[in-house]
Formats: C-alpha cells, sequence, structure tokens
C-alpha cells in the first residue's frame, strides 16, 4: 500500500588509509553514543521489530475515537492529516471501521507530521486546539472530509497556509467552537509540546511513514496492493483479536 515516509540526509565520509588513534578513540565513542541512544529508544518497546508497548502508543490524553470498556482490542494510528494516503485510508478504511467497531475497540489517533507536507503541521494543531473544547472528532473528521479544501492545489499538494487556516477556522466555527479560544490554543505551547510528543512515541515506535497502525501493540503491515484489500486484512486482524 502506498504510504509517504521521512526522508533521511546522510553525510558520506572518505576513509583514510590508516586509522588514527584519534580517529580510534573518536569510533569508540560514537560506538557507545550509538548503544546509549539505541537504548533509549527501546526503552517502552518490546523486543520484537515492529511492536511497542500499549502504554507507549496510547499515552493519558490520547485521543480516542471510540473506546471499548474491556480494553481488549486497541488500535492505534499514527497519521498526518495532509498525507494523501491518509486520507485515502480514511475513505476506504477508517471513517467505516470507526463507525462499525465503535465501542468494541480503543480506536486512538496520533500526530506524525511529514516535513513534505507544508501543512501537515498547522492541521495537527487545529485538531489539538479543537480538543481543547472537546471537539476533537468533530475537526478530525473535518479536516479529511474537507481534504480538497486546504490541503491540495489542483493536483499538488498546498502550501498556502491562509487559505488552510481560514478554513480551519471555518471548520471550528461549524462545530460550535469559540474561535478566540481556538486560535490562541493552536498557537500555544501546549499544543506544540502534545504534537512533538506524539512524533517522538512514533519515531521511537518505529514509525517512518503514515499512515502507520499499531493493533494491540503489533504493527498492522498489509500484504494486498489496495485500498481494500487493506481495510479487509484490517478487519480480519481485529476480529481475530475481539475473538481471542
Amino acid at each position: 500500500m502506498p504510504r509517504t515516509s521521512r526522508t533521511n540526509n546522510r553525510t558520506v565520509v572518505a576513509a583514510r588509509s590508516g586509522p588514527s588513534l584519534n580517529t580510534v578513540l573518536t569510533a569508540l565513542v560514537a560506538l557507545v553514543a550509538v548503544v546509549v541512544i539505541g537504548g533509549a529508544l527501546l526503552v517502552g518497546r518490546s523486543g520484537d521489530e515492529g511492536t511497542a508497548s500499549t502504554e507507549a502508543l496510547f499515552p493519558a490524553g490520547a485521543h480516542t475515537l471510540s473506546t471499548a470498556e474491556d480494553g481488549r482490542v486497541t488500535l492505534v494510528e499514527f497519521l498526518d492529516f495532509q498525507c494523501p494516503a491518509c486520507a485515502s485510508y480514511y475513505t476506504g478504511v477508517t471513517e467505516r471501521l470507526e463507525q462499525d467497531y465503535r465501542g468494541r475497540i480503543t480506536f486512538v489517533t496520533r500526530n506524525f507530521p511529514l516535513e513534505a507536507h507544508p501543512l501537515a503541521v498547522p492541521a495537527a494543531r487545529a485538531a489539538e486546539a479543537a480538543a481543547k473544547q472537546g471537539a476533537y472528532a468533530e475537526m478530525y473528521h473535518a479536516l479529511y472530509e474537507g481534504f480538497d479544501q486546504w490541503a491540495v492545489d489542483g493536483r499538488s499538494t498546498s502550501s498556502d497556509v491562509g487559505r488552510a487556516t481560514a478554513t480551519f477556522e471555518e471548520f471550528a466555527v461549524a462545530a460550535g467552537l469559540d474561535l478566540e479560544r481556538f486560535r490562541a490554543d493552536a498557537a500555544s505551547e501546549e499544543v506544540r509540546a502534545t504534537i512533538e510528543r506524539d512524533v517522538a512515541d512514533g519515531t521511537a515506535a518505529g514509525v517512518t511513514s503514515t499512515p502507520t497502525f499499531f493493533l494491540n501493540g503489533e504493527e498492522f503491515r498489509p500484504s494486498g496492493g489496495t485500498i481494500a484489500d487493506a481495510d479487509r486484512e484490517l478487519r480480519a486482524a481485529i476480529d481475530e483479536a475481539l475473538a481471542g
């Protein structure tokens, strides 16, 4: 399935014909740093690749679109509101899944805005600001259902912050929010920190692209090549978890 990924810049260093003492010492320091950093990234994760603890993926304050009282099945999605693949998943998978499994599973959404999408962070700020007034779900749905109004410009990814901001405020008014408070919250350090926490948790869990799903802590990787395949496979995995 198509997903949007982060890119990493690497610096290439020319090799020397013979390592000096300084080079050896530098390498040893770098090795220690890798071990320490690697250990830090594994905190909150299991020993298996593609898995993470429920506590790390679903911390206090994270947003839920559906909540199951028994807590047996938890689906976590790391998303980017300007990501075309995320919008396609919303239309073909998660919008209906949210309704069909309401009350049977806990469906959690986390922010993971990608650098390739210039309006992803403003959109995440809008969603978090709406959450401050108890309207996260309303803004979440509006952002995806109104995707073409703010996220794209023709066939290209939009970078028009002014147009997007005006659209977000229209969504806020439609949801009955206090507009001045919405604006203040969207610009607040608290909202910025919330988004950064989500990104940090996703990165620690191995998220590199959106959307990325975790079902009961295990990353869901569809094997099919279409949205319909992903929908069918995810539902099968959820049904198996519910029956287990």
